[in-house]
């Protein structure tokens, strides 16, 4: 069954409401240039309602150190998620899983990228926009994805409740993530919308 991620939460009850639907992980993005920010009272109020077994992931963009184990330091962070251009070496450094995310375009060598991260949870596919990372819901051709990767695959870009199925059929990926295409607006998610987008993401291939 696929696993789904829900990023960009911003309020406690959204995030409350995505864990009672059934979703794996949520997002919390600490990345001041995004709709979806969060401050770290922000974020400890969201983790805070959230119940047990719901992995909790952390995404930066060209975060300083700093940054980030300010974050670390103060919420129970499972997982970190890297947006930019962030070394294998900076990402590894932490001592905790990650996920590095891959803007793809025509030409992207995912399968080299995905080798030089190779001790990632996964990596993270999106579509290329240029100067936005992430949030986009614009969707990216799947063929351009190799058949094979060294690390589990996590499709996002452009999902919804309308194509996630479709996806988890013609992509089989590991997860799928989703932020802006549960949304009613900009960082404010919609519970009909998230259920059935979790719906359709687990249940595609059944």
């Amino acid at each position: 069954m696929t696993r789904v991620k829900i990023c960009g939460i911003t309020r406690p009850e959204d995030g409350a409401e995505a864990a009672r639907l059934g979703v794996d992980a949520i997002g919390l993005v600490f990345y001041p240039k995004s709709p979806r920010y969060v401050t770290l009272d922000a974020a400890r109020a969201v983790v805070a309602a959230l119940p047990p077994f719901v992995s909790v992931v952390a995404l930066f963009v060209d975060p300083s150190r700093d940054e980030v184990e300010q974050v670390l330091s103060a919420l129970p962070i499972d997982v970190l998620q890297f947006h930019g251009d962030e070394t294998p070496a900076f990402c590894r450094s932490f001592q905790r899983p990650y996920l590095k995310a891959v803007r793809m375009r025509p030409g992207t060598d995912l399968a080299a990228l995905a080798a030089d991260y190779a001790d990632a949870r996964g990596v993270l596919v999106d579509a290329f926009v240029e100067g936005v990372h992430g949030g986009t819901g614009t969707r990216f051709d799947w063929s351009l994805l190799p058949a094979a990767l060294p690390v589990p695959l996590i499709l996002s870009g452009g999902l919804d409740e309308h194509n996630v199925a479709e996806a988890v059929r013609q992509v089989r990926p590991a997860a799928v993530d989703v932020s802006s295409g549960v949304e009613k607006s900009k960082g404010l998610k919609d519970a009909g919308r998230m259920a059935a987008f979790i719906q359709g993401a687990k249940y595609a291939a059944v």
